[in-house]
């Protein structure tokens, strides 16, 4: 179907702009431009069906953007959100071919540019591309970053979706993206939707805003460990960052999640956290299945790592503990697969499933507590 010739007179004088996005309104029928000068827009005037008409309109784009009708791949869904790598001048040109799957290929770019962010979150507007935008540091640290940040708080009391909260929760935590206020109000809301909290673990495990004191012995361990501290140990440092006031805040909020997971994201991305936290420990790159070989492989690594028997030397009386930060470092999303791979349970029949695994955690948790 042709375009009509008031139509094509107009899109063509718009084409010899200087656009910096296009987007296109098929329920008003009416195509937007974004130029230096502000907004233009031309209304659709189609003499058959809206969607073969659109169409052309595309194609018209895309001739005059990219040299050929072909437009954008849109059903390479999966390949877009891979973020290719893509030049400056690539991703300006997927914005100004009217195609919302052009934009979510610019969005989960690499190299997106704060002023790229700018155009395409005035074409398509939404949580996840909000998401996918604040995880590019140009866009955190540029005039956008509080703008995307601002939307997905006032988003997020209508997700629905656990690990998008969870995501949008860590994302805008980020430094400088939103305010004390918002900060504290997001923490309070946690007491409702666990997956806040775990947001708040995965973005700031040292800085959660509770009050919570120190471990009773942290400054004479501290005091005790002041060699190794200074040879840089990474069991001593993270010994002491665990039983710090910081550290035992994330122990206590870890707990009360665990108590309270509902869901498989959620149980996943607080396996995630807590891996994260104790990370510095981990004695390799393998990914256990099992929570009786992680405890089994505690046991040895603390008698079989340099770092943990020079301590041992000093006081035998530390090998509960760095035991127990062991068996947490060396937690992953695999212990949970073979659950997850044969059940789709929510709730308290989930937690039940997943028992074996939260019991000992827990139990690691609470040791590092007294």
């Amino acid at each position: 179907m042709p375009l009509s010739p008031e139509d094509s007179l107009r899109l063509n004088v718009l084409l010899r702009q200087d656009l910096q996005a296009v987007r296109i309104d098929e329920s008003k029928m009416t195509v937007f431009a974004l130029t230096e000068k502000g907004e233009a827009k031309v209304p659709l005037n189609p003499a058959g069906k809206d969607e073969a008409y659109l169409k052309e309109v595309r194609q018209l784009f895309s001739t005059h953007v990219l040299g050929s009708p072909g437009g954008y791949p849109v059903y390479l869904k999966r390949w877009t959100r891979m973020g290719q790598e893509r030049s400056d001048e690539s991703l300006q040109q997927l914005l100004l071919l009217g195609e919302n799957e052009a934009v979510v290929a610019v969005v989960h770019a690499p190299g997106l540019t704060n002023e790229l962010a700018r155009r395409a979150w005035w074409i398509t507007p939404n949580s996840e591309n909000a998401r996918r935008m604040l995880e590019k540091n140009d866009v955190v640290t540029g005039d956008m970053g509080p703008v995307l940040a601002d939307f997905l708080v006032e988003f997020l009391p209508f997700e629905e979706d656990q690990q998008a909260m969870i995501d949008s929760v860590q994302l805008v935590l980020q430094p400088g993206l939103i305010s004390a206020e918002q900060h504290q109000k997001l923490w309070d809301r946690g007491q409702r939707r666990t997956s806040f909290y775990i947001g708040f673990l995965k973005a700031v495990p040292d800085e959660l805003p509770v009050q919570t004191t120190k471990h009773p012995e942290h400054d004479a361990i501290q005091k005790q460990l002041s060699p190794f501290l200074d040879k840089k140990n990474p069991v001593a440092e993270q010994l002491c960052r665990t039983l710090c006031a910081g550290g035992q805040a994330f122990l206590k909020t870890t707990q009360k999640v665990i108590k309270k997971l509902n869901n498989q994201d959620a149980a996943v991305a607080l396996i995630e956290a807590i891996e994260s936290y104790f990370q510095p420990l981990r004695p390799d790159t393998k990914r256990r299945r099992d929570i009786n070989e992680i405890i089994s492989d505690a046991e040895t690594c603390c008698h079989g790592n340099s770092n943990s028997t020079e301590i041992l030397k000093l006081d035998p009386a530390y090998h509960e503990k760095i035991k127990a930060m062991l068996i947490l470092s060396m937690v992953s999303e695999q212990l949970l697969a073979p659950v997850f791979g044969q059940t789709d349970a929510i709730g308290s029949v989930m937690r039940k499933k997943i028992d074996h695994i939260t019991t000992v955690m827990l139990e690691q948790l609470s040791l590092l507590q007294q």
